[in-house]
């Protein structure tokens, strides 16, 4: 299953399709994984257009130690990483421009989760700590395996496994408190 590789190395080759096709199956996910970092969708919209302009303009070599798409995020992760280190002020923004922002990120979710039960969950995460929320992100809506969330958070295999336990109690005890019905988590 190619998930952007084959992609990639047809644009690296000169056809712009390449990188038009790994834009439309990445970006919508991407942007909601960066979302978690920076909790403002327009920023991580901003931070996605900036991943994948790295990808255009520095051509970065791939590997293939791992998947495309781990190889992708953790571009993107370093994107945000990198915002965040430089302190970047968020402007201050009005009450309604506040509620226009939220709207527009609900629109986002809403457009990519597609269902009601995965909304609730969506909203209970935004309750969690930022790590928490980045790994289940990852392996729950982005299909991620341990090992791959591990390469993209540069962490072990064992570090994740345990994130992932303390991150799903924590995010059942978000889910009872909002009265949701949950099966298996």
């Amino acid at each position: 299953m190619d998930n952007g590789a084959s992609s990639y190395r047809r644009f690296l080759e000169g056809d712009d399709d390449g990188i038009v096709q790994i834009i439309k199956d990445h970006k919508d996910g991407l942007m909601l994984y960066l979302n978690s970092f920076v909790q403002n969708i327009h920023l991580a919209e901003d931070l996605t257009e900036d991943t994948f302009v790295k990808l255009i303009a520095r051509q970065p070599r791939f590997l293939g130690k791992s998947t495309f798409k781990t190889w992708l995020y953790s571009i993107g992760r370093n994107t945000a990483l990198d915002h965040l280190r430089k302190g970047t002020k968020l402007p201050t923004v009005s009450a309604e421009e506040a509620m226009a922002l939220i709207a527009d990120e609900a629109d986002v979710a809403k457009q990519y989760l597609q269902t009601e039960r995965k909304l609730q969950v969506h909203k209970a995460l935004k309750q969690l700590n930022k790590e928490y929320r980045q790994v289940l992100v990852l392996i729950y809506f982005e299909d991620f395996e341990n090992a791959q969330v591990a390469s993209i958070l540069g962490k072990s295999k064992k570090q994740v496994e345990n994130l992932i336990y303390r991150a799903k109690l924590s995010l059942k005890s978000e889910l009872k408190k909002e009265g949701f019905v949950y099966e298996d988590l």
